[in-house]
């Protein structure tokens, strides 16, 4: 079945939220966090609306697995503006008693330290970021989703389109320099994403929801791929860091590291299906 008859197949209430979501995006709309009431993580979430897009990398171009490049269907999904900071994680432990994650930037204690709020969180492992995401009633993004979000539909290579890194368009290739190497989440807004994401490449990496498989694409399927279906310890890790190279913070590069690191360089964002937004 191809892309185009398998999205056909989809049954008509499905595809008609997807034209709900795509009018949201020709209008610059963004889901705004509801009342305290019935969102506890107060973060505008921008929706992605369905379609296809182009993912991986064409032959010649980028690293073996990101190869090959093929053409993706995705149902309509809401993600996260920005990446999860201290104050929003901080919020989660105070409300639920998850352990905090280990201080990157000295020995006290990582909620004693103030001028840090809006920084992203780090040090955080698959399962941190896994908990987090349920309890604000929302989950890891594919990486399929991820990528959408990062690069649009026209296969451009960075965020911003295919101009080489600068530091106006992300925090890429520096040394650790405690509270002053990553920025304020959204403060780069030359290096949005065409949906208007933020911090896509660069500042943390994030956690997404597939384990990793370095030969997933060449049998992935075309529509709302899964991830791998198997087991290990290793998953998916995208966007790069505050220390990575130009080639790292490609909209196709893909990151992989056990489900229990914890690194300095390694934070997050929530998803939400689109069904989900529409009706709270």
């Amino acid at each position: 079945m191809t892309t185009a008859s398998w999205y056909h197949s989809i049954p008509t209430s499905r595809r008609m939220i997807a034209v709900v979501a795509t009018l949201a995006i020709m209008q610059g709309m963004t889901f705004e966090a509801r009342s305290a009431s019935t969102e506890v993580d107060s973060v505008p979430m921008v929706s992605i609306p369905a379609g296809e897009f182009l993912m991986g990398s064409p032959e010649g171009k980028g690293r073996d697995d990101e190869r090959p490049q093929r053409t993706v269907y995705l149902d309509a999904f809401g993600i996260d503006q920005v990446e999860v900071t201290n104050a929003r994680y901080m919020a989660f432990v105070k409300a639920t008693g998850h352990r905090t994650p280990p201080n990157p930037y000295g020995t006290g204690p990582l909620v004693s330290l103030t001028g840090i709020e809006h920084l992203p969180v780090v040090q955080t492992t698959w399962y941190d970021a896994k908990a987090y995401c349920t309890w604000a009633k929302k989950r890891l993004p594919s990486e399929a989703e991820w990528e959408k979000a990062a690069r649009g539909t026209d296969g451009r290579m960075y965020p911003w389109g295919n101009e080489p890194p600068t530091a106006r368009h992300a925090n890429f290739d520096r040394e650790w320099d405690d509270e002053r190497t990553l920025h304020a989440v959204g403060s780069l807004p030359d290096g949005d994403s065409p949906y208007g994401v933020k911090d896509m490449a660069g500042n943390a990496r994030e956690w997404v929801s597939d384990w990793y498989d370095v030969d997933y694409y060449k049998d992935a399927p075309p529509g709302n791929p899964p991830g791998p279906d198997k087991k290990g310890v290793v998953r998916s890790i995208r966007g790069g860091s505050w220390h990575s190279t130009p080639s790292d913070i490609r909209t196709t590069a893909r990151g992989r590291g056990g489900f229990a690191l914890q690194t300095h360089g390694t934070g997050f964002r929530c998803a939400r299906s689109l069904e989900k937004l529409l009706h709270q």
